[in-house]
């Protein structure tokens, strides 16, 4: 038995001038065939797949294809799609015959001139293998799930959590599901109802019993307990996506029984819309929060959650809203930034540790939010800002955010990087020779999954209503393609599920 494997992840803000190319594809780390195999065995859902395959009583032979990663960025050009695809499809080609393709996909990737890649990837892989070669494809809790994703696919399998603590366990569902078909002949069925709705991402803490997207979460496991549900799945989309197709998605896949999974999607579907308000939360202007930060932190850790600028969330990372603020106050323990800026690591680097550097900083990346903080600094120290994540979004997942810095005016460290990558880690500050948890204030460049790290040691959290491309209050940016109705843009008086349902592909 033959099990090809494969990956390609990369999450798209479409308000993100900045374009996604081949190059951060290279530079995130492009891996290939045993290559695959060997290094990301314990990392993310390459390594939840590899795991669970490797403990089949069946011993199955385990085909690397090809790993594409590349962090949240603007779209893709149409040209990186083509490759993208190409890159997958030929590495399949090549290891044919296979029994089975699993695929670890993010599922919110949008091109130029192609808006659902991922639904174009797996229309591509499907017309490789043929209708009777199973394809699972694991997806992002932020995927866009569009009706040719769930045509193509035998069965989708998205994350439960958020923060994105369960991605391992994602990729062992994704395989525990292949097994039952393979071996124990379940016959999936889909059904799919997309939801004319898309929520904020900061209120939707599926670890918090007091959130909305907690008692979800509860009910998607309970679903996949019952043996005749094969997975259960809610994906809230990524916001910041100007796509034809967006909107959020219910998937439930069960064994054989259509009107089971039919059933279980509308019922959840109309829950979900029911409580789409409980989404909204409560946001605190920049320069009151970081005023409430001050006069909090001395009793600990103030995290100011930065999600406009959110590098998790596609935004380039170089508003200066916040840092703007944090240099107007004498901060008794350090204050903790980041900013991506390659230009001003160079600088920094030419001039010299120690040295001191005058002039504008940040603001460039997506000009439209933000403009250049003029920023009189120390350059404290250089260093290779390379980490290993385990938390949100990573388990054992190597990061490399190229050469950085770090400079200082007063009491305020900002780590600036060449690349963009989880500016909220604490791994980043810490490989910077800053110690996060003993800060005054930390800026966490994210809306949600920086709580995974920060939500028990931190005395207290504030969400900030920051300038950026990710905003909260996305439906105030002017969208040209989405769908309409589509709340909270609209108003809808009323709407009611009507799953569509797709049988399992061996019956084609």
């Amino acid at each position: 038995m033959r099990i090809a494997i494969g990956q390609l992840w990369q999450e798209t803000n479409t308000f993100n001038p900045l374009p996604t190319t081949r190059r951060d594809f290279e530079e995130f780390g492009i891996l290939r065939g045993a290559a695959l195999v060997e290094q990301m065995a314990e990392v993310n859902e390459l390594g939840g797949f590899i795991q669970s395959l490797r403990r089949w009583p069946e011993r199955p032979e385990i085909v690397g294809l090809v790993r594409l990663p590349a962090w949240p960025s603007g779209a893709a050009t149409l040209d990186t799609y083509h490759w993208l695809r190409d890159e997958l499809v030929g590495a399949l080609r090549a290891e044919l015959p296979v029994d089975a393709v699993l695929l670890a996909l993010h599922g919110a990737l949008a091109a130029d001139g192609a808006p659902d890649v991922e639904g174009g990837v797996l229309q591509a892989v499907r017309a490789v293998i043929g209708p009777r070669v199973p394809l699972v494809a694991t997806l992002d809790l932020h995927a866009n799930i569009t009706p040719l994703m769930v045509q193509c696919a035998d069965a989708l399998v998205p994350f439960h959590t958020v923060p994105h603590i369960d991605v391992v366990e994602t990729g062992e569902r994704g395989a525990a599901l292949l097994r039952r078909v393979l071996i124990d002949g379940a016959r999936p069925v889909t059904a799919f109802q997309k939801l004319p709705m898309v929520v904020p991402a900061e209120r939707a803490n599926t670890q918090d019993p007091t959130s909305v997207s907690y008692r979800f979460r509860e009910q998607l496991q309970a679903l996949e307990v019952n043996p005749r549900i094969l997975a259960a799945g809610l994906t809230t989309v990524q916001p910041w996506l100007d796509v034809p197709e967006l909107g959020s998605a219910v998937v439930i896949v069960a064994d054989g029984d259509a009107d089971l999974a039919r059933a279980e999607c509308a019922s959840l579907a109309t829950e979900i819309w029911k409580r789409r308000r409980d989404y909204l939360g409560e946001l605190v202007p920049t320069e009151e929060a970081v005023r409430q930060a001050f006069q909090a932190q001395a009793g600990g850790l103030v995290v100011l959650g930065d999600g406009a600028d959110s590098t998790n969330s596609g935004s380039p990372g170089d508003c200066t809203q916040i840092l703007a603020e944090l240099v107007k106050y004498d901060w008794p323990r350090p204050a903790l930034a980041t900013l991506v800026s390659p230009e001003v690591v160079e600088e920094a680097t030419r001039i010299g540790m120690g040295g001191r550097r005058r002039g504008p900083l940040g603001g460039v990346r997506a000009p439209r939010w933000s403009q250049p903080l003029d920023f009189k600094a120390e350059i404290v120290r250089g260093f290779a800002a390379r980490f290993v994540l385990s938390g949100h979004l990573g388990k054992n997942l190597a990061v490399d955010l190229g050469p950085s810095v770090v400079l200082r005016q007063g009491n305020v460290h900002l780590v600036v990087t060449s690349r963009a990558g989880p500016h909220f880690a604490p791994e980043l500050f810490e490989t910077a020779g800053l110690k996060p948890f003993e800060a005054s204030v930390l800026v966490a460049k994210s809306p949600c999954g920086f709580r995974a790290a920060y939500q028990e040691k931190a005395k207290q959290i504030i969400m900030v209503r920051g300038a950026g491309c990710a905003p909260p209050d996305f439906w105030r940016y002017e969208y040209r393609h989405i769908p309409h109705p589509l709340w909270p843009w609209d108003e809808i008086a009323s709407w009611q599920p009507a799953p569509e349902v797709r049988s399992f592909a061996f019956g084609r």
